[in-house]
């Protein structure tokens, strides 16, 4: 144990002495313009693999991988997630951020539809409503550009952030025996606003769902949606389900599902940033010629929307020059990147990328 603490404190001077200027220049007091790790930023905690420290008794841990960096290099030569929904895989190298205190944890409860109540008519609207506590809600950042590209904040103590709502269809019965395909989903909505401002937050189910079983759930998240982060491993849930029953014989899928022409055109439009790269503006070139055809496609809905999004994707990855093509296809599809229509190209000229410090 004692020779433990000595190595660490020898690691520790070792990286303050590589850096011991902890001003705001160096990552201190705004930590968006450093390159280098700042002394008052160093947390000895992930020196050691938790075998030696309180704790370490109980029987199966795992050991903590360990770093004397912060693991700052952790994500060096593997794919970056950049910012983008990258659907094969990426290592984010942002860190985590601000956290509440443990009176001010995020929690959620879910109050229509009700589990055992009654059943919702199919093909007919109907409003997911969301009590929250501790979250300032309405703040959400592109997600085609910015995804996990910040750390979590804090506004007075709380999370600032949004939720979302995912329906999933649970087939015969209410209670499933085998986990679901979490690339499934009978409807998707971000609740980008801050509701009537006490955090009770609603998501309208426009054109409402065919007849079946389903499982409603929230998913709190950051401003960045990365899953909200809590101080204390032992805690409630910051999320909530409950299952519903729709009856009737409708049979529509609705246009915010995966398969929808709103969830198409989303993806499209996420595919079409991770096709062109990090820090490329919307182009009013070759990918916003596509915009006329794609967006005539997606309107259609159905096929004709996941056509325009293949098409919008593989344009982009073509060219490599920038998203107006899926954009298009998106600006066409009812019900958008959360279930609304998303914005289609604004005709900006490509930004340089930006050159980033191994």
């Amino acid at each position: 144990m004692l020779f433990t603490k000595i190595a660490c404190a020898a690691a520790l001077t070792s990286v303050v002495y590589a850096n011991p200027d902890p001003s705001p220049a160096n990552g201190g007091a705004s930590g968006s313009t450093g390159t280098s790790l700042s002394a008052n930023a160093i947390q000895s905690g992930s020196f050691n693999d938790g075998s030696d420290e309180i704790g370490a008794a109980e029987v199966g841990q795992a050991l903590s991988l360990t770093s004397q960096n912060n693991f700052i290099n952790n994500c060096a030569g593997k794919t970056l997630t950049n910012g983008l929904q990258i659907t094969t895989g990426s290592c984010n190298g942002i860190t985590m951020g601000d956290i509440p205190a443990k009176t001010s944890m995020v929690s959620s409860v879910i109050t229509f539809p009700t589990t055992g109540g009654k059943a919702i008519e199919s093909d007919t609207d109907f409003n997911i409503t969301v009590q929250m506590a501790n979250i300032v809600a309405g703040s959400f950042t592109n997600a085609d550009a910015t995804y996990y590209a910040a750390p979590q904040a804090l506004q007075g103590g709380l999370v600032v952030g949004h939720t979302h709502v995912t329906v999933q269809d649970l087939g015969d019965s209410l209670n499933p025996t085998q986990a679901l395909d979490a690339t499934q989903f009978a409807f998707f909505k971000g609740i980008n606003d801050a509701g009537n401002g006490k955090g009770l937050l609603q998501a309208v189910v426009t054109g409402g769902l065919p007849a079946g079983n389903y499982r409603v759930c929230t998913l709190a998240s950051a401003s960045n949606h990365q899953p909200v982060l809590m101080p204390v491993a032992q805690r409630g849930t910051s999320d909530d389900c409950t299952k519903f029953v729709v009856s009737g014989s409708g049979n529509t899928a609705n246009v915010a599902s995966n398969n929808g022409s709103g969830g198409q055109a989303a993806a499209a439009l996420a595919a079409s940033a991770v096709a062109a790269g990090p820090d490329v503006a919307e182009s009013s070139t070759a990918a916003a010629a596509g915009t006329a055809a794609t967006s005539a496609a997606a309107a259609k809905g159905g096929k004709g929307a996941k056509a325009a999004a293949t098409t919008a994707a593989s344009s982009v990855a073509a060219s490599g020059t920038g998203t107006g093509a899926a954009a298009g296809a998106a600006k066409g599809a009812k019900g958008g990147k959360f279930g609304g229509a998303a914005k289609g190209g604004k005709g900006r000229k490509q930004r340089r990328s930006r050159q980033f410090i191994a």
